[in-house]
């Protein structure tokens, strides 16, 4: 695990915040909000995601991003293939599960960079992933489903908070909890999570991303753990 997010260690148990971007179609033009995010408090990682896109054009956008997120001492984790990490610069990337994916991810970027998995569709998919190597498991994401309808829908936080307080009270491999909203992260905080992982409250939050950063913060550092 890069040194960006080894500051969640068992003896630490304050919960830390990750964010999650959405499809990024051009990066030049997200970036300044990445940056203003960055600035409203410590922030372990920032998961990327892109808009389709080939593969040259992902390393590019990664080479646009990296400076920006790594500046804060943050790391940055892509959702896109290994080699659009490595060679863009990020910190690691993030799988959707599967476990010949994230074993040829592990040979390819292990111990320089991350492989973080979310779509863990049992409690066995997420041990597999921690026994495969896996930097963190990621639950509680938006579920894509083959009715386009339903995608994007979340999961019930309470069944995250289940799950999550579930992993982190047996498992040494970090967990991430994705929250709705600012109510939901504290709740997972509540529950141990090594960190608690946000979107839309943040990107979307009124008074900008900074703020929406600074308020996720002190949710979390507020949560009464059991």
């Amino acid at each position: 695990m890069c040194a960006a997010m080894r500051n969640a260690e068992p003896s630490q148990p304050q919960t830390q915040l990750v964010l999650v971007t959405p499809p990024i179609e051009v990066a030049d033009a997200f970036a300044s909000a990445l940056d203003a995010a960055l600035s409203g408090g410590p922030v372990a990682a920032v998961i990327a995601r892109f808009a389709e896109a080939d593969e040259r054009t992902l390393i590019n956008a990664v080479k646009i991003l990296a400076p920006v997120v790594q500046k804060h001492g943050t790391a940055l984790i892509v959702e896109a293939s290994p080699a659009v990490a490595a060679r863009g610069g990020a910190d690691g990337c993030h799988l959707a599960f599967d476990m010949q994916r994230l074993t040829d991810a592990v040979a390819s970027l292990a111990p320089q960079r991350m492989v973080g998995v979310s779509g863990l569709k049992s409690r066995d998919d997420a041990m597999a992933a921690g026994e495969k190597g896996a930097d963190y498991v990621m639950f509680g994401e938006p579920m894509v489903s083959r009715h386009a309808e339903k995608n994007g829908l979340l999961p019930p936080i309470h069944a995250v908070v289940e799950r999550v307080g579930w992993w982190a009270e047996l498992f040494e491999v970090p967990v991430i909890g994705f929250a709705p909203d600012i109510a939901g992260a504290a709740a997972l905080a509540a529950v141990s999570a090594d960190f608690v992982a946000l979107a839309d409250p943040v990107w979307n939050n009124v008074a900008g991303p900074q703020a929406g950063v600074a308020e996720a913060l002190a949710a979390i550092a507020g949560a009464r753990r059991p």
